[in-house]
């Protein structure tokens, strides 16, 4: 017996959610549907994240409940946006599958007004709309509102977000009085409680524990690295995690279109969604990442309102959100249908204390994860590079293109050739990620900003006597020590360039004889000195005697090949 006969739907209902193999309520439905159904009319309030079923919670009573015979709208349903709009006449038409006679019909910005208008001509029951392209129609007209019964503000707290107010206030008043007004949000800001004031009577709320039903699921991660390198850092995740499927979110529409197009101009698999697209283009995008033709979607929150994808392994945050609430509506994209899904989180040393904020107000735990190091791209690429060659089905022509090639090789044993495929994918792999070999920073502290970094001692600060001017960048300083010591550039942090030296730090376990090894090194007549911070003597300038060098334009040539 399908659960939700149980809630008092009716049977062609319960018949078409056992064919899309929904028997089981979510929480918000179970608690909401008796409510919407047993008390016709009532205002009612339902609080609940996104993901936690709030469509079927409103849209099975709206089934149930209008009346087939009818032919103005009896049903009005408020969204912020036209996905989530396209989407949720999408699951009422489903819903309604046995029930032929209703008709819903959706109406949005961005697509011709005409077309939209005709459809209203016909005897519909249900309308989905934005409040703009619904205003438009109201003053042309063209929709008939007077026989509205219910209405319905989905993601109401995002409608007033994006400037909706006054429309909203507009479209209140022009539905009649003694409607049922059915208000679903994820929070109740002031906005909100304005509205159920001056337009709700008595409304039954509920509110469901949706922060800790989402997040079951999720496994909620971090990574702290400097602002400049997150786009490297993602790459390098990317590179290492060739299923992950999912969606970045980013502040703003340059910024998502500028991370898409550097992306996608290094061969990965990602495109843009944001408002400055056109709808047409919008909807594109949305085909592909829905036919799964590309890795991952950048996009800015309001354009992702009403995504709903199956199956996306991960919620990227570029930028954390200014609202904590809207963290779980990010979130909640993943992890879906009983899923299991990552929400990474990409900050900046100083930005912990937001980490903090997010586990405290939404009882949640992250785990701190490092960037991939290039080591560890290199074994996963070298992995997968050998089971794809091994796996290759040979063409038909390989034979007789060998035949061409085979004097190219003939000196070559089939372990040098072997060996310089392997260093063609080395290659490969060190152009793409050029700069700093560890991406990673000391929570809580950048990497410039001296001893604070280690308060754990398990570092030591060292001097170097070569700094900007001479025109080296801090990956090359970090090639030259590593070269010179044969300490791996891991081990070498928080590199802070001045202009005529630099400090850096060196795990301590690398530590021993450090100082000792350039002893003697000298480049273009400038002996090269490297001493523990406590030990170092620093240039005085031009007045002191100690450490004193000339930093007059030529005296110094650039070392760049360092």
């Amino acid at each position: 017996m399908n659960n939700f006969s149980k809630l008092g739907l009716s049977a062609p209902l319960t018949e078409a959610l056992d064919q899309f193999g929904f028997d089981v309520p979510t929480e918000i439905q179970e608690k909401a549907i008796p409510h919407l159904l047993g008390n016709d009319p009532i205002d009612f309030i339902g609080l609940a994240q996104t993901g936690t079923g709030k469509t079927a919670a409103y849209g099975l009573p709206l089934i149930d409940l209008v009346e087939v015979d009818f032919k103005s709208p009896q049903a009005l349903v408020m969204t912020p946006t036209r996905e989530l709009g396209q989407q949720i006449a999408k699951q009422l038409v489903d819903f309604s599958r046995h029930n032929r006679s209703i008709n819903v019909e959706v109406v949005y910005g961005g697509a011709a007004i005409t077309n939209q208008i005709k459809a209203l001509k016909k005897p519909t029951q249900i309308v989905v709309a934005t409040p703009g392209r619904l205003l438009d129609l109201i003053k042309r007209k063209a929709i008939n509102l007077s026989a509205i019964k219910y209405l319905v503000l989905d993601e109401a707290d995002e409608m007033l977000n994006m400037g909706f107010k006054e429309d909203i206030d507009l479209i209140l008043e022009s539905i009649p009085e003694n409607r049922s007004i059915w208000l679903f949000s994820a929070t109740m800001p002031a906005g909100i409680r304005r509205i159920v004031k001056h337009y709700m009577d008595a409304p039954i709320e509920v509110s469901i524990n949706a922060t800790e039903k989402i997040n079951k699921d999720i496994v909620h991660q971090y990574v702290t690295t400097k602002t400049s390198n997150k786009i490297p850092a993602l790459r390098r995740f990317l590179d290492l995690h060739s299923e992950m499927r999912g969606i970045m979110f980013c502040r703003t529409k340059r910024e998502t279109q500028q991370i898409a197009d550097d992306l996608g101009n290094q061969g990965y698999g990602v495109e843009a969604l944001h408002g400055d697209l056109s709808q047409g283009q919008r909807d594109a995008v949305m085909k592909r990442f829905k036919s799964r033709s590309m890795q991952l979607l950048i996009a800015t929150d309001v354009a992702a309102r009403g995504i709903d994808v199956n199956n996306l392994t991960h919620v990227i945050h570029h930028t954390l959100p200014d609202q904590l609430e809207s963290y779980t509506h990010r979130s909640g994209r993943t992890a879906r249908a009983g899923k299991k899904g990552i929400s990474l989180a990409f900050i900046n040393p100083r930005e912990g204390r937001r980490i903090t904020e997010l586990e405290r107000k939404n009882k949640i735990k992250f785990e701190l994860v490092g960037v991939p190091s290039i080591e560890e791209l290199t074994s996963s690429r070298m992995y997968n590079w050998a089971n794809l060659i091994a796996n290759t089905k040979v063409d038909s022509q390989a034979e007789s293109i060998l035949q061409e090639l085979q004097g190219k090789f003939a000196s070559l044993s089939k372990e040098d050739l072997l060996k310089r495929l392997i260093t063609s994918q080395l290659d490969h792999i060190l152009a793409r990620n050029r700069g700093e070999a560890n991406l990673n920073e000391t929570p809580g502290e950048s990497r410039n900003e001296g001893s604070k970094g280690n308060k754990d001692g398990s570092l030591h600060r060292y001097f170097v006597n070569i700094g900007a001017i001479d025109g080296v960048t801090k990956g090359d300083l970090i090639h030259f020590l590593s070269d010179i010591s044969n300490v791996d550039r891991q081990y070498f942090r928080q590199v802070s360039m001045q202009k005529n030296y630099s400090f850096f730090y060196l795990d301590k376990e690398q530590d021993k004889g450090f100082g000792n090894k350039f002893k003697g090194i000298e480049i273009e007549g400038h002996v090269i000195r490297v001493n523990r911070d406590d030990e170092a003597i620093k240039p005085r300038g031009k007045s002191g005697k100690k450490g004193k060098r000339k930093d007059k334009r030529g005296s110094r040539k650039s070392r760049r090949h360092w």
